[in-house]
């Protein structure tokens, strides 16, 4: 069994380093987990645990995706949060509405379908998650420091590939090992 989930591979600019850096610095009183941008992906599908034996039909699934899209350009730009005011779960940066990245979502979870993994129940909400909060002690200053990100452009990104990663787990934090890639 593997831990899988298919992603676009985000490069951080400097732009991106430095806000995420102002962010987390702004928030070292709070107990959150930050992604380290040198692991910063879009998910596309988390399949998590999954037999070897269907990854095979994962890899065709995510080919034919690709096949149908041509290489775009993503906007990322905004921060929210994931849960509520008084309950923030997640941190993230935002994507822009995108056709492009829509229309390559609606072709993976079509062709993923087919081969026997039903859609998620949520609709796809392309984000980067750059925090996984544990708790807030002072929630005004959270969301007065939040705010203060919540219009902002981060950086663009060209997508060319749909990676296949598995997830290792470990104290130090999750590997990101690639199992497969296809092209745009």
């Amino acid at each position: 069994m593997k831990r899988l989930f298919a992603a676009i591979k985000i490069h951080p600019s400097s732009r991106y380093i430095s806000l995420f850096n102002e962010i987390s610095v702004s928030l070292n009183h709070e107990h959150i987990k930050w992604v380290e941008p040198v692991n910063m992906h879009l998910t596309l599908k988390f399949f998590g645990e999954t037999a070897e034996n269907k990854i095979p039909l994962i890899n065709q699934a995510l080919q034919a995706a690709a096949s149908e899209s041509e290489p775009f350009t993503i906007d990322i730009a905004n921060t929210g949060i994931f849960g509520s005011r008084y309950d923030p779960k997640v941190i993230w940066f935002g994507i822009n509405n995108n056709k492009e990245l829509q229309l390559l979502a609606e072709n993976i979870f079509s062709g993923l379908e087919a081969y026997g993994w039903p859609r998620d129940r949520q609709n796809f909400v392309p984000h980067l998650t750059i925090g996984r909060i544990k708790e807030i002690k002072d929630k005004a200053l959270f969301q007065q420091i939040i705010s203060k990100y919540n219009t902002i452009e981060i950086q663009q990104e060209k997508v060319t590939e749909i990676i296949l990663y598995e997830s290792i787990l470990t104290r130090e934090g999750p590997i990101y090992a690639k199992v497969f890639s296809a092209q745009l």
